[in-house]
């Protein structure tokens, strides 16, 4: 089956970075669906991946979690999925990934494709939507403000994979103040039209600036991106006893500076459930159909902003690079093989 690979961890502009293979189709057992792929996303996860893990001596590595594609067969434990089911889902860092023909996907992590949907549509969604889910919900428990804290949650990287769908996921589900920060023109306007109420500028100090809107100081920050830069600026605008969480990996954070206001820190990684096979691994499967029941009802939108076709190495080496460069919106989606 076609799929794409690499062979050698490194910087996206060698020439083997990326490369269109032929590997043997994948066969299901247990819990496994077999999904023909039809549209793939790409993550800030598949560059880092690409970067720094090689795979053994004579083996490719094929990266991509977000899928969209439709159930062609199924292994003998598979309660949940029938042959012929529309389906989405971010996959397992622990397993070959989804930029491929053929792909093999846990059950217990695969929700059924928002049927208002196009599959590019839907492909921008499930990696960043359980991110932002985990994070709202199970980590910072954002139904619960901090005793005095100001009802309102700072997004840092609004006009993000993550952050856009994170903003979507506050306003549709809770009363929360949403404050995003973007620095361009275009970043403010995406973030803004995704329904955030106030939008700060991260190339700018944030703690004057949440100041200066007068909310009092936020129950929550959630920092998607760039944390080692703005870590200083909350710990002087969040409220004391305050929830602060971040997904990306910066290599040094000092946090004693949360001490004096026992602010708790979540870290998030969608991939913890599947990853350690938690009890709780088919709450991805469930909260992926909140997510299609919120989309289908308008309440929601995909977050796609660009899609390329067909799946193939120069389409993701491009899509690759422009992650890296930091200035992307939104999700960019492959289509079609």
């Amino acid at each position: 089956m076609k799929a794409i690979g690499y062979q050698q961890a490194g910087p996206i502009d060698r020439d083997d970075a990326l490369i269109d293979i032929e590997i043997p189709r994948p066969e299901p057992e247990g819990r496994d669906l077999l999904v023909e792929v039809a549209a793939v996303s790409v993550n800030p996860v598949d560059t880092k991946v690409r970067r720094s893990a090689t795979p053994e001596a004579g083996q490719w590595k094929v990266l991509g979690w977000d899928a969209v594609g439709r159930v062609v067969d199924k292994g003998g434990a598979v309660t949940g999925f029938d042959i012929g089911d529309a389906v989405y889902y971010a996959g397992s860092i622990a397993r070959p990934g989804s930029n491929s023909a053929f792909h093999l996907v846990d059950e217990r992590i695969v929700g059924r494709k928002p049927a208002t949907l196009s599959n590019a549509e839907a492909a921008a969604l499930p990696l960043t939507a359980i991110t932002a889910w985990e994070m709202l919900f199970d980590r910072l428990d954002i139904h619960q403000p901090a005793p005095g804290g100001a009802p309102a949650i700072l997004i840092i990287g609004g006009a993000g994979g993550v952050g856009s769908i994170a903003i979507q996921l506050v306003r549709a589900l809770t009363d929360l103040t949403v404050i995003a920060t973007a620095s361009r023109p275009e970043t403010r306007a995406w973030t803004e039209e995704l329904g955030t109420h106030h939008v700060v500028d991260h190339s700018r100090p944030l703690a004057p600036q949440i100041a200066a809107l007068g909310l009092g100081a936020p129950s929550f920050v959630f920092s998607t991106t760039e944390t080692h830069r703005h870590v200083t600026d909350v710990v002087d605008l969040i409220a004391p006893q305050g929830r602060f969480g971040l997904i990306d990996d910066p290599q040094a954070l000092d946090i004693m500076g949360f001490k004096r206001k026992s602010v708790s820190i979540h870290w998030e990684l969608m991939f913890t459930r599947s990853l350690f096979q938690t009890t709780d691994m088919a709450r991805q499967g469930e909260l992926l159909s909140e997510v299609a029941r919120l989309v289908d009802e308008g309440r929601i939108r995909t977050t796609v902003t660009e899609v390329l076709s067909p799946i193939n190495a120069v389409n993701l080496k491009n899509a690759h690079a422009r992650i890296e460069s930091g200035r992307s919106k939104g999700k960019i989606v492959l289509e079609g093989f």
